[in-house]
């Protein structure tokens, strides 16, 4: 006679639902002195609030790498002030990745450009350069807009000489 065994999984909703909160929420981030409007240099009547989340991405080589991805939310002060946000406070939604082949910014395109790591190397696809800006949305369920690039032999090179630049540097630093 045979003998049947069973696994049983019990769901405890209240700590999936406390993981799910997790999941969806950013961390609200200040300077030294606790600030967490930072007023723009240029007029103080603007300013933004710096947001950010670790998530778990998945890069063009299918690896999974957590990944703390952060965005600015500029606005006037005195709109900012509202929020009544407070340094190292959690707060509802997420940190949405938007990647696309026309510039987020006509004035200053370079602004936004997808850079390679350290390399310096602007990612492209059929050439034409990709831009990437990340914004925040109290919507939890935002997708994310990507576009693989296709350079790859040319980022490769880049993290090359990158890497050489780096053991020589620190080759260097014995001398």
């Amino acid at each position: 006679m045979s003998r049947l065994s069973f696994s049983f999984y019990i769901n405890d909703s209240q700590n999936q639902s406390k993981i799910n909160q997790m999941k969806n929420q950013v961390v609200v981030t200040g300077d030294a002195a606790g600030n967490v409007i930072v007023t723009s240099k240029n007029n103080p009547e603007y300013g933004f609030i710096r947001v950010e989340q670790s998530r778990m991405l998945v890069d063009d080589r299918g690896w999974a790498r957590k990944k703390t991805v952060s965005s600015l939310i500029p606005g006037k002060v005195e709109d900012l002030k509202g929020f009544e946000w407070s340094a190292g406070e959690m707060v509802s939604g997420k940190v949405v990745v938007n990647e696309s082949l026309k510039p987020f910014n006509d004035q200053e395109p370079d602004r936004d450009l997808k850079i390679a790591g350290e390399t310096g190397v602007i990612c492209t696809f059929e050439g034409q350069p990709i831009y990437r800006k990340t914004v925040f949305s109290f919507e939890t369920n935002a997708a994310d807009t990507f576009v693989k690039h296709d350079n790859v032999d040319e980022i490769r090179a880049g993290q090359k000489a990158h890497a050489s630049t780096l053991q020589v540097e620190g080759e260097d630093s014995f001398n």
